[in-house]
């Protein structure tokens, strides 16, 4: 069973940066979406971003133009670059891995925390 570990979380200035690392205990190659989601106090975990085994992203609406996800197979880890980060940006990021592509994801990490100051 792979396991995801993220790390990269921490306290930023708004406008500030930060990269996430989801790192594998395996290999994703064969992992059709990994995705980094997210969870506010109080708030319902919600899909920030996804990534196919293909290459293809899509994100949600309030982080376009600004988070970037990536995947690199061959060191099974994924990445989240965030940039102009906000003080709603704010929460546990989670990576999840939906290793068949049928929307359901079924391995998760145990999450970093993000905090974006004013």
């Amino acid at each position: 069973q792979v396991q995801l570990v993220e790390s990269g979380g921490g306290l930023v200035q708004a406008g500030g940066s930060l990269r996430l690392s989801c790192a594998a205990s395996g290999t994703i190659s064969s992992i059709k979406r990994m995705g980094w989601y997210r969870q506010a106090p109080g708030k319902q975990r919600e899909l920030v971003t996804a990534i196919m085994s293909g290459g293809r992203t899509n994100y949600a609406d309030s982080v376009k133009g600004r988070f970037t996800i990536s995947r690199d197979n061959a060191k099974n880890t994924v990445y989240l670059q965030m940039n102009s980060l906000k003080p709603e940006d704010t929460a546990v990021y989670y990576c999840a891995a939906d290793k068949y592509g049928s929307g359901v994801y079924d391995l998760w990490g145990q999450g970093t925390q993000v905090t974006v100051s004013s």
